[in-house]
């Protein structure tokens, strides 16, 4: 004999909960990256391994810090950082968002799949682009490094 909540009922709880956490941790690492300052000496951050590997800028560079400037209403900073920054917060928004709609039993964010394809090939190649532009030593371009 089991004791407890029956299995649907757990099952159903675990869905929905989940997405919840995660929302949970996201607003908690947003309170923490509000709270650090990844610019200032001493940050709990990790630098970019990449960074340190090659010296050159991936184009994920300068997001935590563009986060924090965003936090704070400085948009023109955080795109100063790192120019997507504004998309990537709305990206997680947007897939959290269907991540909870599905859970509870809601319809799914839909996109048509010619559409999926196009945003995918197009973000490979803008973040490609991106992140070469990024590296060269021209003086106009330099300004895309964070």
């Amino acid at each position: 004999m089991e004791l407890g909540l029956p299995t649907t009922v757990r099952s159903d709880l675990g869905r929905r909960s989940a997405p919840i956490a995660a929302g949970g941790a996201l607003v908690a690492g947003a309170l923490f990256v509000s709270t650090h300052n990844p610019a200032s000496a001493g940050s709990p951050f990790p630098a970019c391994a990449f960074h340190q590997a090659t010296g050159l800028w991936c184009p994920g560079c300068g997001l935590t810090r563009g986060v924090y400037q965003l936090l704070h209403g400085h948009v023109g900073a955080a795109l100063g950082y790192n120019i997507f920054t504004p998309l990537a917060v709305a990206a997680i928004l947007i897939v959290w968002v269907g991540w909870v709609r599905v859970s509870w039993g809601r319809s799914p964010i839909r996109v048509s799949p010619r559409t999926g394809r196009w945003l995918a090939v197009t973000t490979a190649v803008l973040l490609l682009v991106y992140g070469v532009l990024r590296n060269v030593p021209v003086a106009p371009l330099r300004a895309l490094a964070p």
